[in-house]
């Protein structure tokens, strides 16, 4: 038997007496902790965060200088904190290891429906691009909603830029955020008609869906005024609120 050994975290490494190739990405496994959003088939998103445990859940705190990870999770290993991997929330029961990590073993297919459902806050081991292993937690201090006018601009069917008091902040939706239109119809363009649910300070009130939303935004391909509530670190918007009055 021939025994060799190759510095992995060298791009370059003599192997039995031949230099090989090794792809930087592939030196190490990182770890990454946030909420994670889908980014498309098999895909997430996620801004990394520190992370504090604190039973029986985590603290995120920004991490400074972060950048977005966008990263393939089809082959990846997932945990949940579920006792079983189809259900939608813990019903009171939780499947938690002694990291406060999801420990329930699930398939890829199960992280895509919960990230159809909206953030989901997840440890995440990965190299080159690609999820190796991913644990749900839960969190013991989700930030409050904040409420402010600005524009927002579609980037996809769950994704917008939301710009106000000088900063732009991508946030996601999913059907949990409340869609409120001035318009006379949910399916109507932005803005289109007149204004027949907007109160006094030209604010939306009628009630439509998130997917009103999307197909909303699709009428336009500038930014439009709104006013929204959103969460900060979450980076979720929860409701939006069609204005009188184009930006």
């Amino acid at each position: 038997m021939r025994l060799f050994a190759c510095a992995t975290a060298m791009t370059a490494a003599v192997c039995g007496g031949a230099v090989v190739a090794v792809p930087a990405e592939a030196a190490a496994t990182q770890v990454a902790y946030g909420y994670a959003w889908s980014d498309g088939d098999g895909r997430l998103r996620v801004v990394p965060r520190s992370a504090t445990f604190a039973k029986p859940g985590y603290r995120l705190k920004t991490l400074s200088g972060a950048k977005e990870l966008r990263l393939g999770y089809a082959a990846a290993a997932f945990r949940r904190v579920t006792v079983a991997c189809d259900l939608k929330e813990t019903e009171g029961r939780v499947a938690l290891d002694a990291k406060g990590l999801g420990r329930t073993s699930c398939a890829p297919s199960h992280l895509t429906a919960e990230l159809a459902r909206g953030a989901t806050p997840l440890r995440i081991e990965h190299r080159g691009g690609q999820a190796v292993k991913i644990n749900e937690f839960l969190v013991t201090d989700r930030p409050d909603s904040r409420s402010a006018r600005g524009t927002i601009k579609r980037i996809n069917d769950t994704t917008v830029l939301f710009a106000t008091g000088g900063k732009t902040i991508k946030l996601g939706y999913a059907y949990t955020t409340a869609f409120l239109r001035t318009t006379a119809r949910c399916s109507d363009g932005w803005l289109a008609g007149r204004p027949v649910n907007a109160d006094r300070n030209g604010l939306g009130g009628k009630q439509c869906s998130w997917t009103d939303l999307t197909k909303a935004l699709k009428t336009v391909k500038h930014p439009v005024l709104v006013k929204v509530d959103y969460t900060p670190g979450v980076d979720s918007l929860d409701q939006v609120q069609e204005v009188f009055g184009d930006a």
